[in-house]
C-alpha cells in the first residue's frame, strides 16, 4: 500500500498509522498479508509505516 504526502515530509501521521492498522486487519480477514505501507513525497523521499515502528 502506498500514498503521497504533498507536504514533502514522509513521516507517518497518526492517521496513517491508524489507517494501516485498519487495512492490515481487513487484509488479514481475507487472507491477504499487507507487506508494507509506504509514504512518498514529490521530491522522491519515502518512509515505511512498518519500519517506523508504528505498526506490527
Amino acid at each position: 500500500m502506498a500514498h503521497n504526502h504533498p507536504s514533502g515530509d514522509p513521516s507517518p501521521s497518526d492517521e496513517d498509522v491508524e489507517l494501516t492498522h485498519e487495512i492490515e486487519h481487513a487484509a488479514h480477514l481475507i487472507g491477504v498479508p499487507l507487506q508494507d505501507h509506504v509514504i512518498v513525497t514529490p521530491a522522491g523521499r519515502f518512509a515505511s509505516v512498518f519500519r517506523a515502528g508504528s505498526s506490527h
